[in-house]
Order: C-alpha cells, then sequence, then structure tokens
C-alpha cells in the first residue's frame, strides 16, 4: 500500500499516524500540516491578533511538533497536544512582544490585514447590515486581545474552535471545573468590553429582531453558530466571520441576574 493510500485512513485511525510520524515519515508530517495548519493558524490568531505573527508562530509550532513527536504518548490525543504547542508558541510570542514592542491593541483598531474580509455570502444582507457585521468583527478582534491570556485561551477553544470541556482541559493541563470557570469569566470580560461598542453600532433589517427574543433562543442560535463553526474551522475567512457571529448573538440584553439556559448536553457552569 502506498503512503497516500494508507494517508486515507489517518483521519480515522490516529495510532496509525502517530506511528508513521515516530517512524520520520515526511508523507504523514504532510497530511498533519494539511490536516492542521488552518485550526491552529486560526487559534494562534485568536491568541495575538495579527496575521503575520500568527503565521510565523504557527510554522514554529509545526517544528516543535516534528521535533517533539517521538516523545508523544501513544493513547494520548494528537489533536490536543498539537492545541497545547499552539497555545505555548502564541504566549511566547506575546510575551517577547510585550518585552520588545509593547504591542497595544484597540477595539477601534482596524483588524489586521487578511481579517477583514468575511466570504460568507449573505444574499438576504443589505449593505448597511455587511458594513455593520465587518465593524463588529474588528470589534471581537481588538477585544479578544483585551481579555486576560488565561480566560482568552479558555474562551478560544471552547467558543470558537468547538473544543469540549474536556479537550479543553487536556490542552490548557488544568480541571474540567477551572476550564468552565475560565470560560465564564472569559465571557464575562468580552461581554463587558464589547457590550457598549454593539449598543452604538445596532443591526437593522433581519437581526433587529433579536432584540425582541428570549435570552433562551439567543443562547441557542450561539450554540449553533458555535457548531457551525467547528465544521467551517478549515477556511480561515469563513471561521472569522462565524467567530464574529457567536459573539453577536449570544450577548442579548438581559434582565439583572439573568443565567444562560443550559443546552441538556452540558453540564451546568
Amino acid at each position: 500500500m502506498s503512503d497516500w493510500a494508507s494517508a486515507l485512513s489517518w483521519g480515522n485511525d490516529e495510532s496509525e499516524l502517530v506511528t508513521e510520524l515516530q517512524a520520520g515519515s515526511e508523507t504523514a508530517f504532510d497530511w498533519l500540516v494539511n490536516h492542521y495548519h488552518a485550526p491552529v493558524y486560526n487559534l494562534i490568531l485568536g491568541m495575538l491578533g495579527d496575521t503575520a505573527d500568527s503565521a510565523d508562530a504557527a510554522q514554529e509550532v509545526f517544528l516543535k511538533a516534528f521535533k517533539g513527536i517521538r516523545s508523544f504518548r501513544q493513547g494520548s490525543s494528537l489533536k490536543t497536544w498539537i492545541y497545547r504547542i499552539a497555545i505555548r508558541e502564541a504566549l511566547n510570542h506575546r510575551r517577547w512582544f510585550k518585552r520588545h514592542n509593547q504591542k497595544n491593541v484597540s477595539i477601534d483598531a482596524e483588524p489586521a490585514e487578511g481579517c477583514a474580509p468575511i466570504d460568507i455570502e449573505d444574499l438576504s444582507a443589505t449593505p448597511f447590515e455587511q458594513l455593520a457585521a465587518h465593524e463588529i468583527q474588528a470589534a471581537v478582534q481588538g477585544a479578544l486581545q483585551q481579555v486576560p491570556d488565561v480566560f482568552r485561551s479558555a474562551v478560544i477553544l471552547r467558543d470558537i474552535e468547538g473544543l469540549s470541556y474536556e479537550e479543553v482541559a487536556e490542552v490548557l493541563e488544568c480541571s474540567v471545573g477551572t476550564v468552565k470557570s475560565r470560560i465564564l469569566r472569559g465571557r464575562r470580560s468580552l461581554k463587558e468590553i464589547l457590550e457598549p461598542l454593539l449598543a452604538e453600532k445596532p443591526l437593522h433589517g433581519k437581526h433587529a429582531e433579536r432584540d425582541t427574543q428570549t435570552s433562551e433562543t439567543h443562547w441557542r442560535h450561539a450554540e449553533e453558530v458555535r457548531e457551525a463553526a467547528a465544521i467551517a474551522g478549515a477556511n480561515s475567512t469563513q471561521h472569522v466571520g462565524l467567530q464574529m457571529a457567536y459573539v453577536r448573538v449570544s450577548m442579548p440584553a438581559t434582565a439583572e441576574g439573568m443565567t444562560r439556559p443550559q443546552p441538556a448536553r452540558e453540564e451546568q457552569l
């Protein structure tokens, strides 16, 4: 069987892929990069907010994965292992820039080149709605950079990358309870940053209906968008657009003290 014929089964048989990687198979490594490059880049972009820096960091992730694959333990999750390397690399880049460049990101700043377009064609959206969507996306990109690293990483992994609580805990090497706490605090922080700005940029037309919907409906829509974002993660531009949509629909104006209704398949935060 040829290497590429074997590669067809690697998506379903991770242990075989790991065996090939540890044996030094170039075909296996090419498959790994092709399969994980988009989600790794998107994860790092959410952490750093800069396309050039994120591309550099993503390259470092795969170099470290190549060098460290022989120490990978069979039975562990390759996905969470790579995501863990990506989070560490993003934090290393961020610390380096804080020491040397003191990069500051404003929520009013224009998104980095390559982040602005949203290639999700919505034939029912008016030009005003499309413009508003771009403005909100820019706000989300900037606001994410103001959320503390420890909370931002958990929110991105769960709400944008679509990992389960258990997978996030494995990536961040902490308990599920700690993950839920970080996600809750990260969502609150993001909401506090974005709510005043979003209130100044209301959407019209079909999107205005969100203000008359119940909190439960809003959160159900947020779950649907999150699931769609996980499916569309291979497309970087579409991924960012769905990220914007997730934040937009998950922040309704609710009564004081109202809590998020929980899907049946998840535990209460």
